[in-house]
């Protein structure tokens, strides 16, 4: 199983050594830097887990500094959990006066780290948008996060637009009923949560989701979840994970609860 300990004190040092080179390379540019995500709810697993935290600037990074931040986690990469880091930088305007989707200056997560290391500089310029998801973030921040580096969160982030909030965690689960084959941990616990907040309000994380899920949702997917919970907190893969039938059906009904549409 996880050791959930060993593996926060590891993120909280590569956070420090991050937090550091980020203060050096934007300066007076740095609003602070924060912590959502699994390493803010203390549920932070290293084998399952990613980095998640917010760079809030005063305005865009130049180019130079983008490549500077991006290479930073490149280097870091081999010391990081396997998920690696998820970091988004966006303007502190846009923090105090919430826009959705919500604009950011650059992005980095796993899933882009090939095109980073094989263009930098063209990675990095193309990089930026607006993300549904950093309204998510955003709210997880406000409730749990913590504020690693600069001005605190309380006067950076105003309060998200509950229907711009679960815009964001329902496009996240929208083809639940497809992924939920792909990735069922994922899957499992974020329908979980979703249901959670629709029905009482509560931001929880994922771990928190599935307990709540066990408490409320009907008996016949107390296996199902158990299993995505035990699989997130490092424990072996159990049968309920790979049985295509019962996962659809937990999707199927969890979308028709959040009324969804169904791909």
């Amino acid at each position: 199983m996880c050791e959930i300990a060993a593996g926060i004190e590891k993120a909280k040092g590569l956070m420090d050594t991050i937090a550091r080179s980020y203060a050096a390379i934007l300066g007076d540019g740095l609003t602070g830097i924060y912590v959502h995500g699994s390493l803010a709810f203390g549920c932070f697993c290293w084998q399952t887990s990613d980095i998640d935290f917010i760079v809030v600037t005063e305005a865009p990074p130049q180019q130079w500094q983008k490549q500077e931040m991006i290479a930073q986690l490149l280097r870091l990469d081999a010391a990081a959990p396997a998920k690696g880091f998820e970091m988004s930088v966006v303007r502190r305007q846009d923090c105090l006066h919430f826009v959705y989707p919500t604009p950011f200056s650059l992005h980095y997560s796993n899933t882009h780290k090939a095109g980073y290391e094989k263009d930098l500089p063209g990675y990095c310029a193309q990089m930026q948008g607006v993300d549904k998801d950093l309204a998510a973030h955003f709210t997880v921040i406000r409730h749990v996060g913590v504020t690693w580096l600069g001005v605190d969160k309380k006067e950076v982030f105003a309060p998200v637009p509950p229907e711009d909030y679960l815009d964001s965690i329902r496009e996240d689960i929208a083809n639940a009923q497809r992924d939920i084959l792909q990735n069922p941990v994922y899957v499992v616990l974020n329908l979980c949560r979703v249901l959670a907040y629709v029905q009482e309000g509560l931001v929880l994380s994922k771990q928190q989701g599935a307990v709540w899920g066990m408490e409320h949702l009907p008996g016949v997917y107390r296996g199902v979840i158990a299993a995505a919970l035990r699989r997130y907190e490092g424990g072996p893969a159990a049968g309920e994970l790979t049985d295509a039938g019962a996962l659809a059906s937990f999707a199927r009904d969890m979308l028709g609860r959040l009324f969804v549409p169904q791909a």
